[in-house]
């Protein structure tokens, strides 16, 4: 995560990268890039209290990975800690909307890992559903990136939408991650009893 002044917004920007998640009540402007993956806006109105998660794969942890791995990158934990953070600060559940945004077939993934693009907005749109979230607004599939800014104050979004080809540096973070979520663990060597 990075923060910084715009001083065309004149507000701070939280910058979040893939497996991050930000909840305010201070008005920041929430910004992410996303090609296959999730970006989140959800918010209470009444409350004005905001959030976003950037997450890439809906949800497959391994046992024995549950206290070692960063929970953020998936769906099902990002949703849920941006949720309880949202609450944290006054938020009400009954009260909380959502905006999607991602899921564009960007990045190359092995045909062994699935459909991940399609299997992440499935997710998003099924966990909201089964939340009870509405979902006010969403921008999802197709073949391009996306900036996101997401005002926390208004919960207005600007969106710009961009071809990989075009600005490839976008997608290095997200590359990057990618290989460090699907590299190869090491075998465990088995635990002998006595």
């Amino acid at each position: 995560m990075y923060r910084f002044y715009s001083q065309k917004f004149k507000k701070t920007v939280i910058m979040l990268t893939a497996g991050e998640y930000f909840a305010t009540q201070n008005g920041e402007v929430l910004y992410t890039v996303v090609g296959s993956c999730i970006a989140a806006c959800i918010y209470d109105k009444e409350r004005k209290v905001a959030g976003m998660n950037h997450f890439l794969l809906p949800g497959m942890v391994r046992p024995d990975e549950m206290l070692s791995c960063e929970l953020g990158r998936y769906g099902m934990f990002a949703m849920e800690l941006l949720i309880g953070e949202l609450i944290k600060l006054g938020a009400r559940r009954e009260g909380l909307q959502a905006k999607l945004f991602g899921g564009g077939n960007v990045l190359k993934f092995r045909s062994s890992d699935g459909d991940i693009t399609g299997s992440n907005i499935r997710f998003a749109k099924k966990f909201l559903e089964l939340e009870g979230i509405p979902t006010v607004k969403e921008n999802l599939g197709g073949k391009g990136g996306r900036k996101i800014l997401f005002f926390s104050d208004s919960n207005r979004v600007l969106l710009k939408r961009f071809d990989i080809q075009g600005e490839p540096r976008f997608f290095q973070d997200e590359e990057a991650y990618k290989k460090r979520v699907f590299q190869k663990r090491p075998e465990k060597s088995p635990v002998v009893l006595f």
